[in-house]
């Protein structure tokens, strides 16, 4: 199971990165299409937003991987190490409930849009598709969230039994 979880992190990070470049590669065509041909890119500035949607929910899921949210911990740290590390868990149970919340709130727009067949106005691109980025994003968060979790659960009980 943790190494399944790896390589999705892995995948979903190469997929932000994927989108980045071609954000990047839009922006750069843009940029000549405007300043030098006079015939600037109609739809890449929203093109644009929605790559950098799916960027930053595709890299929200490694930083979740990674365990490395922002958290208010200087008060925590100086708690005695039993108390910080149940704190630590209870956080990332919160982790994964708000992201399955997340998740299930954010899937009846994701119907609705795909049901409607809502389009963006300058592309006339799907907004299923973009839109979809939030739940899935969330999805796969409590997935790795819960794999990092068991793995560390997982490890702490095989060096207290010696296993």
């Amino acid at each position: 199971m943790f190494t399944a979880a790896k390589r999705l992190a892995q995948t979903v990070h190469a997929a932000a990165a994927v989108l980045l470049l071609i954000s990047v590669a839009i922006n750069f065509a843009n940029i000549i299409g405007r300043y030098f041909l006079s015939a600037p890119i109609e739809w890449a500035e929203e093109m644009m937003l929605f790559l950098m949607v799916g960027c930053v929910f595709f890299g929200n899921c490694v930083v979740g991987w990674d365990g490395r949210q922002i958290r208010m911990d200087v008060f925590v740290q100086m708690l005695p190490p039993a108390v910080r590390v149940a704190l630590d868990y209870l956080s990332e149970c919160a982790i994964i409930a708000v992201s399955l919340l997340l998740a299930v709130l954010a899937w009846p727009v994701i119907e609705q849009l795909y049901e409607f067949d809502q389009r963006s106005q300058a592309a006339d691109f799907p907004l299923v598709y973009p839109q979809a980025m939030l739940p899935l994003g969330f999805l796969i968060i409590a997935i790795l969230v819960l794999a990092r979790v068991i793995g560390r659960l997982s490890r702490a009980i095989e060096i207290e039994t010696g296993h």
